[in-house]
């Protein structure tokens, strides 16, 4: 897939706003990852949810704090989890975005992590 495709099919997040006093890292945050999780939403639940199940646990019949901790704990824990989810992410950068993200991926790496709990908790709690 071409550099143009993949940023062609990134949905639009007006809610961004100016990125001119914002951090290198932030900047990426917001006009590459945020895009592409949005993009990728429905893939990260299904995977979660296969998680879930492979795992054998459920969040059926848990209060919500019961299952924010079960999905930090998972995030906190789980190295595999974190990769598979991560990679999803990372498959839909451009060459030029990837080696931007390689000089900053200690930062971003958790940046992305943190967007990906929580966008999984929003949606289960």
């Amino acid at each position: 897939m071409s550099a143009a495709t993949k940023q062609s099919i990134r949905p639009e997040i007006p809610s961004i706003g100016s990125q001119e006093d914002a951090s290198k890292e932030e900047r990426f945050q917001n006009e590459v990852l945020r895009p592409i999780l949005k993009l990728q939403h429905d893939v990260i639940l299904a995977y979660f949810h296969h998680y879930l199940d492979r795992t054998k646990r459920s969040l059926n019949g848990l209060s919500g704090f019961e299952k924010k901790e079960l999905i930090s704990k998972a995030f906190s824990k789980d190295v595999s989890l974190k990769l598979e989810l991560r990679g999803m992410v990372l498959g839909l950068l451009t060459k030029d975005e990837y080696l931007l993200y390689s000089e900053m991926s200690g930062t971003l790496n958790k940046r992305i992590n943190n967007m990906l709990q929580e966008r999984i908790q929003s949606v289960f709690l």
